[in-house]
């Protein structure tokens, strides 16, 4: 895997990781409650769901360190690709349900790190 693919995978991936910890622990957390602009109320409401969602995101991350983790190449390349593509089309949806946030930090670095494993494929 060219390096600078490896490291847009990568930096997708600790988003994910990233984003897990906050859905799944810290979901009711100020910090938190002022990045997702949400009340403690509506935060407290919904921590399952969030929960459910943060592992999600974690099963993403984890995929794309399988991809490039895997010893050959090719093989890393096309899971990166499925990951990714998964990615994409999650914020592509939340960006037209929720918010166009969603779209800029989760689907603009996956959208790169997708046109760079393309490349090196």
């Amino acid at each position: 895997m060219a390096n600078l693919t490896t490291i847009f995978i990568l930096i997708v991936a600790l988003l994910h990781f990233y984003i897990m910890y906050f859905e799944m622990f810290a979901f009711t957390k100020p910090r938190t409650l002022k990045t997702f602009n949400m009340t403690k109320e509506k935060a407290e409401n919904g921590k399952e769901l969030a929960a459910n969602q943060g592992l999600y995101n974690g099963f993403l991350a984890a995929g794309l360190v399988w991809s490039v983790l895997y010893p050959d190449t090719t093989t890393g390349l096309q899971i990166a690709l499925f990951f990714l593509s998964c990615i994409v089309i999650a914020a592509l949806y939340g960006a037209a349900t929720v918010s166009k946030r969603i779209f800029f930090a989760q689907g603009v670095p996956a959208i790169i790190a997708l046109i760079l494993t393309l490349i090196a494929i």
